[in-house]
């Protein structure tokens, strides 16, 4: 099963604008934000799959949804592990 997970968007790196450092469930990564027009602001809250940012969403919403992801147990372990081992440079 592959998912989208939300995100707070910590940074836009200045030497590449096209990517974001976000964090997600204590896990902090590069992002490819390229997709989204506006680009998010730092405090933002985007949902990512496979790397890259496919939406904005509210951070009432983001909490909500990384609450029920949560409530999936292994599932949303795989997916953190997998955001976890991967990189975007």
């Amino acid at each position: 099963m592959c998912l989208a997970i939300p995100g707070e968007v910590l940074e836009i790196l200045p030497d590449r604008p096209d990517l974001a450092k976000v964090e997600v469930s204590g896990v902090r990564r590069n992002i490819n934000i390229s997709l989204l027009d506006p680009p998010p602001e730092p405090g933002e809250w985007i949902l990512i799959h496979v790397g890259f940012a496919l939406s904005t969403v509210d951070e009432h919403e983001a909490r909500a949804v990384l609450e029920f992801l949560e409530g999936l147990g292994q599932t949303y372990t795989d997916e953190i592990d997998a955001l976890h081992d991967s990189r975007i440079e």
